[in-house]
Order: structure tokens, then C-alpha cells, then sequence
């Protein structure tokens, strides 16, 4: 059975490259705008992978994160962040609040491949 991705950015054209990129190895891919709604969805549908940018309006990336961590029903749900902030800091806040890995942007779609599979077998 194919892999779900909910994939949650607020640039559409972002959403759409990943979306693309995703299908084209059979995922099955669902979008959100903002954190609030990928959380709305992510307690609505069952998702293999979540895949979220940081920094957004209404919730932030840290924030859905937090709140995906907070319900034990999705303790093992992996959740990758892409963002353009590779500092550190924001790595290791990432780890600390319970993000499975980290892309860069702009995203090598051989890497995010490669990273998508290794936490969806």
C-alpha cells in the first residue's frame, strides 16, 4: 500500500515541488497552508510522514510539532522539517521537541527521496 505524506508549507508553489517530487515515486500526498491545519488533518487522516516548513503563519512548525509530540497516538509518527534555517540552534530545538530529521531549502529531490524512504520504509 502506498506511503501518505501530509506535506505543510504556506507557499503553494513549495507544496506543489514537493508534492511532484513525492508522486512521482507513488506517495500518496496531502497538503496544508499552516500548522493549524495540517494539525486539524493529521488528527482527521492517517499520515505515514509529516513534512513541515518552520517558519509560517497561524502555526509555526515548532508549534505543530509540539502539538503532534503532545498525543500519544503519534509518539512513532515521523515528522521532517524543511526549512532555510540551518543554524544549530534551530536543529537542535528541532530534536529536542521531537522532529524525526531536517531538510535544507532549497531541497535536492534525490535527498529528500533518499530521507522520505529512509523513514517510511
Amino acid at each position: 500500500m502506498a506511503k501518505s505524506i501530509l506535506i505543510v508549507d504556506d507557499s503553494r508553489s513549495m507544496r506543489e515541488l514537493l508534492a511532484f517530487t513525492l508522486k512521482s515515486q507513488q506517495y500518496v500526498v496531502s497538503e496544508a497552508a499552516d500548522g493549524e491545519q495540517a494539525f486539524k488533518k493529521i488528527c482527521a487522516e492517517r499520515f505515514d510522514l509529516v513534512i513541515t516548513d518552520l517558519n509560517m503563519d497561524v502555526m509555526d512548525g515548532f508549534t505543530l510539532i509540539k502539538k503532534v509530540r503532545e498525543l500519544a497516538i503519534f509518539a512513532r509518527l515521523p515528522i521532517l522539517l524543511l526549512t532555510t534555517d540551518t543554524t544549530p540552534q534551530t536543529k537542535e530545538r528541532a530534536r529536542a521537541i521531537g522532529a524525526t530529521g531536517w531538510l535544507s531549502k532549497p531541497f535536492e529531490a534525490a535527498k529528500l527521496l533518499q530521507t522520505v524512504a529512509r523513514v517510511v520504509p
